[in-house]
């Protein structure tokens, strides 16, 4: 796995969406292989680094994200296909939480072999494994393409049954992971967008208002990047 995929400050540093090389399922497919060459695991079950705090955390800024959209009642400062999506099809993100909260209880998250060395070290084997798998083919699920990716990682390395059971589990954690990290962009772009229009209102004199000259209003901007939303 490429280390240009990670941070580093850490895993859960970088807010940019998991997404790297797209790759065909033959590539995908040497790519578990020499996954399972390069993830050593501990040899006794440990907790490890826990996941929950990083699940309630991204529930969190989920429901903050749905709240700020709603409170925009799909105008013209929130309604792009990404945030009316997130509005049609947030019951659909909490019933996941939910079910990920269920079927990862803490005993059986410590059953879970832990990988010793990488950006993974402390976390289960098989959250790096559907990690790269996400990354990989750019979120887009496909049943076929997932049963080929972990069957070629166990002709290598064999999972465990556990293991196996936590694959669509860790799915779904990981979607989430990466929906939160596509709200915190429609957020920052929401507000961009707005604070554009504020200022393009005052260097059009909207509103009645005088029109103000272009080196006042854009006094600070001098040097600072700006987002593609508010250009």
């Amino acid at each position: 796995m490429s280390l240009g995929l990670f941070p580093a400050g850490g895993l859960w540093s970088d807010q940019t969406p998991i997404r790297a090389e797209l790759f065909s399922i033959e590539r995908l497919e040497a790519h578990a292989k020499s996954l399972a060459l390069a993830q050593p695991v501990e040899r006794c079950p440990k907790a490890g680094r826990s996941l929950t705090g990083r699940l309630l955390a991204n529930q969190r800024r989920l429901i903050e994200a749905f709240k700020v959209l709603q409170r925009s009642g799909g105008g013209d400062d929130g309604a792009t296909p990404a945030a009316q999506w997130l509005l049609d099809n947030f019951h659909v993100v909490e019933e996941q939480i939910r079910e990920i909260r269920r079927d990862l209880p803490p005993g059986y998250y410590r059953q879970l072999p832990k990988l010793i060395s990488g950006p993974f070290a402390g976390y289960p084997r098989v959250f790096g494994l559907v990690w790269a798998f996400v990354a990989h083919t750019d979120s887009r699920f496909d049943v076929e393409m997932l049963q080929r990716y972990v069957h070629a990682y166990q002709s290598v390395h064999p999972l465990t049954i556990g293991e196996l059971w936590a694959v669509a589990i860790t799915l779904r954690l990981i979607l989430v992971e990466n929906l939160r990290r596509l709200a915190d962009q429609i957020l920052d772009s929401r507000e961009a967008r707005i604070t554009a229009d504020h200022l393009a209102d005052r260097l059009l004199g909207a509103y009645g208002r005088d029109p103000e000259p272009a080196a006042a209003i854009l006094q600070g901007w001098e040097g600072r990047q700006r987002p593609d939303a508010f250009t």
